[in-house]
């Protein structure tokens, strides 16, 4: 579905991806993983149309035959084929509904009833969601906070969901939650690339993942397997070889 092919962006005058290749599948859930400023949420920048890129190509499959080649487009124009971001620190609309953080989720979407529907489904999906949806976003606990923000990516009825660390400073029981919802989304048919610093459940629950270090990608594999990597393992991991 999503191919990044000698993928190279920079930030100023600092080449922060160094010709990565990478690829998701469709139905599947890839993890990227590495420390920080290895260029994770720079990946995920670059596949919105939110960072330009200098060298590489970014193509998304299309119904119309050819693929589409995301790096020339604007970041709307990605919206509208359907790759859809989840940021990181969830960037609500603190003074808003959560029922109005969702709808503006469906912002480009004319569907009215499929709209209804959608908000019906979420409040399914994400109880707490439907018991307060008049209640401001803001006030939401740091896990409601997350929900919302994965609800409001859904409402776009994303091909590609793009999840930047979902479980950043939440409870081990709230990661918990987070990733048995990541996993019955991926369950029901959402494709996803997810960048996380929770290396083993990231692992845990993709098909496929990528080790990315200093802008290169060092491991590739099935999920399974780089949790077995004695590399992986000592780095990431902290369970050592």
């Amino acid at each position: 579905m999503l191919t990044l092919a000698e993928l190279e962006v920079r930030r100023g005058a600092t080449r922060v991806l160094r010709g990565i290749d990478l690829e998701v599948r469709r139905g599947e859930i890839v993890a990227l993983i590495g420390a920080n400023g290895a260029g994770k949420t720079t990946t995920l920048h670059a596949i919105s149309g939110l960072l330009p890129v200098q060298a590489g190509r970014i193509l998304l499959d299309s119904e119309e035959g050819e693929p589409l080649r995301l790096d020339r487009m604007p970041a709307t124009e990605v919206v509208a084929r359907g790759v859809i971001q989840c940021p990181e620190g969830r960037q609500l609309f603190a003074g808003l509904t959560v029922l109005e953080n969702l709808l503006l989720g469906a912002y480009r979407r004319s569907d009215r009833e499929e709209v209804k529907r959608d908000l019906a489904r979420m409040a399914e999906l994400f109880p707490v969601l439907g018991e307060r949806r008049g209640q401001n976003a803001g006030s939401l606990s740091g896990g409601e906070q997350m929900m919302l923000a994965i609800a409001r990516a859904l409402m776009a009825r994303p091909r590609l969901l793009l999840l930047d660390e979902p479980s950043l400073g939440l409870a081990p029981q709230m990661v918990d939650r987070i990733f048995e919802t990541i996993l019955a989304l991926n369950r029901e048919g959402v494709t996803m690339l997810l960048v996380e610093q929770n290396a083993l459940a990231a692992l845990e629950i993709a098909h496929r993942a990528y080790v990315l270090e200093t802008g290169r990608i060092v491991r590739s594999g099935p999920g399974s397997a780089l949790l077995d990597d004695p590399r992986v393992r000592a780095a990431y991991l902290g369970l050592g070889t």
